[in-house]
């Protein structure tokens, strides 16, 4: 039998993920708020996207279902060794998943909101 829509929409996620993505949906980053605004509510292309959504053993900052597309904001956290090879990890099991994961940098959603919006844009046509 096929799943259906819900049950494939945390990858299985567990209790203690849904808990750590809503501390973190309370605790936005100025990038991932800027986003947000322009994601919500289907603003972009009439696609849902969720924040700091449970998948699997992870939390996507921005997730649509529709198109199985993550969008990660990258800060300066993100430029330690460990936290590089974590990242490429982590993208690669949920590209075996068949979800695409775009990443961006903080500084390109804060300086150039517009190519960022174009870019996730162009990926979501081809998803």
């Amino acid at each position: 039998m096929e799943k259906s829509y819900n049950d494939n929409l945390h990858k299985g996620a567990n209790g203690k993920l849904y808990e750590f993505s809503r501390e973190l949906r309370q605790v936005e980053t100025e990038p991932e708020k800027t986003l947000w605004e322009l994601l919500r509510n289907k603003k972009l292309n009439g696609l849902k996207f969720r924040r700091q959504h449970p998948l699997g053993n992870y939390i996507a900052d921005f997730y649509c279902h529709e198109k199985k597309l993550v969008i990660e904001l990258d800060g300066a956290i993100h430029d330690t060794k460990e936290n590089i090879d974590y990242d490429k990890r982590r993208t690669q099991q949920l590209n075996e998943e068949g979800i695409i994961v775009v990443r961006f940098r903080n500084e390109e959603v804060m300086t150039d909101i517009e190519a960022v919006i174009k870019k996730i844009r162009e990926v979501a046509n081809k998803c």
